[in-house]
């Protein structure tokens, strides 16, 4: 039986008319909410910013369905947006921001964040892509994620796609993981022995106030609350719609390797969490073509050689699903024009103006653009 799989976009808002720094995040997300559920319902809907909005797509047996599922929600959020006056922006942190991208969305789980978290959250601002991979059984999916953890750290350098923070290049490819690993229960799970265990853990983080919920945590491997899937949620948003497309198909072939594994008894390796916090700075910091720490040899690697790895690991399952070829042209794409940062950073070598780099981004988003800026 195929295992099916769904993915979750986030995107900036911004202005794209033709004044001299303009291209900031603007707070319409209820307005172009609002105008998208006319073409494609609750497959899109707003996010923790005003400046933000979520696009879904159904559960997908495959990739390409995958693929088409939110190229097709991706219009109709960019259609929303032009009639709004503007742009549909995939990118992990905005590239200008200004105030629009301060107005909190509403609903009472943001505020209730804003209350415990405090000044943590002023530039919380992030974009980001969720693969959901079906796992129905809760003990199978936490004990998969002890698996994920070392592989952590090389999704993000595939998927960087922040270097630029309001208007500065802040010297990292995701800038995103940086502000993320700001909170003290936000980043890679730690490693459990079991359910049971797993919900003593989050019980105990949410009395600490370290975590708002015990049933939603917001680590990048969690069992889904809602729906019996394990959501991966650790890499930035890629401006291509086939980035994401082979990023999903990627994830589920580790998803499915790691939950066969669990299920012969391997609870997974213990990966030091220090070390995987270095990991997971080394990966934010360079991103591809770089080289990072591999959580499992403990060794500093090229994440090609890494990904050349994972790939030999899960073979057998892209084989399985027909995504051999489609995750093969996204490392050649990663080798020909580097990963999303290389190419904002493309943008920016033009004329050194923060507004390229966002219209490159608004094109690539909408799939009128280059995948890499000349």
């Amino acid at each position: 039986m195929t295992t099916t799989i769904g993915a979750e976009e986030e995107f900036f808002l911004v202005r794209t008319g033709d004044r001299t720094g303009d291209r900031a995040v603007e707070p319409a997300g209820s307005r172009v909410v609002a105008r998208a559920r006319r073409t494609v319902g609750d497959l899109v809907s707003g996010e923790f910013h005003q400046g933000q909005l979520e696009v879904r797509t159904p559960p997908c047996e495959d990739s390409g369905e995958l693929h088409r599922h939110l190229a097709a929600v991706r219009r109709a959020a960019h259609e929303a947006c032009r009639a709004e006056g503007l742009g549909l922006c995939a990118t992990g942190t905005p590239v200008i921001g200004g105030a629009g991208a301060r107005v909190l969305g509403d609903h009472p789980r943001y505020r209730a964040g804003v209350r415990q978290f405090g000044t943590l959250l002023d530039d919380f601002t992030v974009c980001a892509v969720h693969v959901h991979v079906h796992v129905p059984d809760r003990e199978v999916a936490v004990l998969t994620a002890n698996h994920l953890r070392p592989w952590l750290p090389l999704l993000i350098a595939m998927s960087a796609n922040s270097p630029f923070f309001e208007g500065r290049d802040t010297g990292y490819a995701s800038w995103r993981t940086v502000v993320r690993g700001r909170f003290p229960a936000l980043s890679a799970p730690p490693y459990v022995d079991s359910l049971a265990d797993y919900e003593r853990l989050t019980a105990a983080l949410e009395e600490s106030e370290a975590m708002l919920d015990a049933t939603v945590p917001f680590w990048d491997v969690r069992p889904n609350p809602r729906v019996p899937t394990l959501e991966i949620r650790v890499m930035d948003v890629p401006s291509d719609v086939a980035d994401t497309a082979a990023l999903t198909a990627l994830v589920r072939a580790l998803v499915v390797d790691c939950a066969e594994r669990v299920r012969r008894g391997d609870k997974g390796p213990r990966t030091c969490g220090e070390l995987l916090r270095a990991a997971y700075w080394r990966a934010a910091r360079d991103g591809w073509p770089g080289s990072g720490v591999d959580a499992l040899t403990e060794r500093v690697l090229p994440f090609a050689v890494q990904a050349a790895r994972l790939v030999d690991r899960v073979r057998p399952r892209l084989e399985e699903y027909g995504d051999l070829e489609r995750v093969a042209a996204f490392l050649r794409r990663l080798d020909e024009h580097g990963c999303g940062a290389q190419r904002q950073r493309a943008s920016w070598s033009r004329r050194s103006r923060p507004a390229d780099v966002v219209d490159d981004l608004v094109a690539a988003t909408a799939g009128t653009g280059p995948v890499s800026p000349a």
